[in-house]
């Protein structure tokens, strides 16, 4: 090549790598045409990496491939698939391959990866079946990078069939091997296959197949399997943020709040997903306030929450009747002009009607402009809750008119509403309209709705029939219902009747034994009042202290009954004496009390 052909190559090479504009493209590739450089092989691999950020110039790519000897290298054709495959468009890359095989281009071991990854990319199970189909035919079945690229196109497409095969036909496995089937079996749910297979590697693990099985292990619960592989990434990799993230998520779905809480503390950053995953451990674990307590931490130090988070928070609130925190969880997210999804709308619902404010909760479910079974649900169960029965049954109606169909949660409360309104017929009709009309089967706490509304309304022969048509046994709590109505109608030969089945259960309630205890006291069978209180003894069983919550200054502060632990103990007696004579001068009392 000529001085003056160097020369002129180079001033284009710099053109196109400067180049952001196709019809600018176009001149600069009459130029190499009429140059006849067009052809060098340089030339030739920066235009297709120019050509790849163009996806919707695909034809055009195409013919300029073809112009060139296909012999000569793959890379060009297999850049500019890889170009496609990594865009947006990825099903483009596969416009590519078709195009340029039935061109002349024969693919090889650097083709079919790219190819299988837009396929993965795009979903195209049909596509990368063809792909498979070549890789057999043209033999590169036992290359380890395209095996595989195939064992991931399946997995991720849920044909683990496929993969398995794939995976079990491979003549030589690498780490990546057995972690992309780990990985696949995880996505898809299959956490007992993903830890069998763990267990089965034949090469030493990397960082990723640890994170994959961690998040099996804590789907399942294997806590002594989680804690073992902890160890191995102590002694082998070490913990950075990401792996620290998965090692905490695993101990929170363990319920080892304490080792999480170890973890969090040990991190040597802490990102959104860190918070995220303490914070929910939390509440989903019943600690809500703990769980408010490090969102307040969280959001001291500068880190944004997410929708995730915020909803997660508005279940913490809802658990506590954090009304004031919840109110400034609605203000921050219309302040942030954070998107008031579906997840965020029902969490809302759902802590404005636990905190008591029907009207926030309906006004909030009124302008979502999007409802889905579980926005129902947060309203139909707050509106319950609240003893609003009748308003319970006409939110149920609009809702099957607007053509969303119900769950086993919906009926739930309507049986509920039902139970606490007094609305026996009504409770009937929808049960049996559960079974019947959407085919869904009562479970327990449906049958103890159904006993709880029975026995209210004193119709103790229907209960006892109810439980004897139950599939399953009755729990303490549908005796706990008997029990009660027993109370109210003297019922000394039933109650008998459930100690007996109480001590079949082996429950540690303290609530029916301590209800039994009084019905004995009533009716002043003080023997039978001695044998209770002995069982209780003799099993452990101790009555859970009362407790009341309060929230001050958007801080929950819970005082147990009998406990003077805290701090202002006095102040808080003093002013309770205070209220108490001043509802007492206000008539509310015949005689004064003292608070002790």
């Amino acid at each position: 090549m000529s001085k003056t052909m160097l020369s002129r190559k180079w001033v284009l090479l710099d053109f196109i790598h400067r180049c952001n504009n196709f019809r600018f493209f176009k001149q600069i590739h009459a130029q190499l045409l009429t140059s006849g450089i067009v052809r060098d092989e340089l030339v030739v691999n920066k235009v297709a990496e120019f050509l790849g950020k163009f996806v919707e110039f695909v034809e055009y790519g195409c013919d300029i491939l073809k112009q060139n000897d296909w012999c000569i290298s793959s890379f060009p054709s297999n850049l500019l698939i890889s170009s496609y495959a990594s865009s947006d468009m990825p099903r483009a890359a596969f416009l590519v391959y078709r195009r340029i095989v039935r061109d002349g281009f024969m693919p090889d071991r650097y083709t079919f990866p790219v190819v299988l990854k837009s396929c993965t990319k795009f979903l195209g199970s049909g596509e990368g079946r063809q792909v498979h189909g070549v890789v057999v035919k043209m033999g590169f079945k036992g290359d380890v990078f395209v095996g595989n690229s195939l064992v991931h196109f399946y997995s991720v497409c849920g044909d683990f069939c496929a993969a398995t095969r794939v995976f079990d036909d491979m003549l030589v496995r690498d780490v990546v091997s057995w972690t992309g089937l780990i990985s696949g079996y995880v996505r898809a749910g299959l956490f007992d296959e993903a830890v069998a297979l763990f267990l089965r590697m034949d090469v030493r693990p990397n960082v990723a197949s640890f994170v994959s099985v961690l998040v099996a292990c804590g789907r399942m619960g294997y806590l002594s399997l989680g804690k073992g592989i902890h160890g191995l990434i102590f002694k082998r990799v070490g913990m950075d943020l990401v792996v620290g993230n998965v090692i905490m998520d695993m101990y929170v779905k363990c319920e080892c709040l304490s080792e999480a809480k170890q973890i969090f503390d040990e991190l040597p950053g802490r990102d959104i997903v860190s918070w995220t995953t303490m914070i929910s451990g939390l509440v989903q674990c019943e600690h809500p306030k703990e769980s408010l307590e490090l969102f307040h931490k969280m959001h001291g130090s500068g880190i944004e929450p997410d929708r995730f988070l915020l909803t997660t928070v508005l279940s913490a609130c809802a658990s506590l009747g954090a009304l004031d925190y919840g109110r400034w969880i609605n203000e921050y997210i219309y302040l942030r002009g954070i998107k008031c999804d579906t997840h965020i709308g029902t969490a809302m619902i759902d802590m404005y009607a636990k905190c008591g404010c029907v009207e926030m909760a309906l006004q909030t479910f009124n302008g979502m402009p999007y409802k889905n079974v579980y926005t129902w649900n947060a309203l139909l169960g707050g509106l319950a809750m609240h003893g609003h029965g009748h308003e319970v049954l006409k939110h149920f109606e609009e809702m099957i008119k607007s053509g969303m169909r119900p769950n086993e949660v919906t009926f739930l409360s309507i049986l509920t509403a039902c139970c606490h309104s007094g609305l026996v017929d009504e409770g009937r009709r929808y049960f049996y309209q559960m079974v019947r009309q959407y085919n869904l089967s009562p479970r327990l706490e449906h049958y103890g709705c159904m006993v709880d509304m029975l026995c209210r309304a004193e119709l103790l022969d229907e209960a006892q029939e109810l439980i004897k048509i139950m599939p399953m046994s009755p729990d303490v709590r549908i005796w706990g219902a008997l029990l009660s109505a027993c109370k109210a109608s003297g019922n000394i030969e039933l109650s008998q009747e459930i100690l007996d089945r109480l001590l079949e259960h082996e429950t540690q309630d303290s609530g029916v034994y301590v209800l039994l205890s009084n019905i004995y006291a009533t009716n002043q069978r003080w023997a039978e009042v001695t044998r209770v209180r002995r069982l209780m003894k003799g099993k452990g069983i101790k009555k859970a202290p009362g407790s009341s919550l309060i929230e001050v200054d958007g801080k929950a502060y819970e005082f147990l009954a009998g406990d003077t632990s805290h701090p202002q103990n006095e102040d808080v007696h003093i002013l309770l004496n205070i209220l108490a004579n001043q509802v007492y001068l206000e008539g509310h009392f015949s005689v004064p009390f003292l608070i002790i």
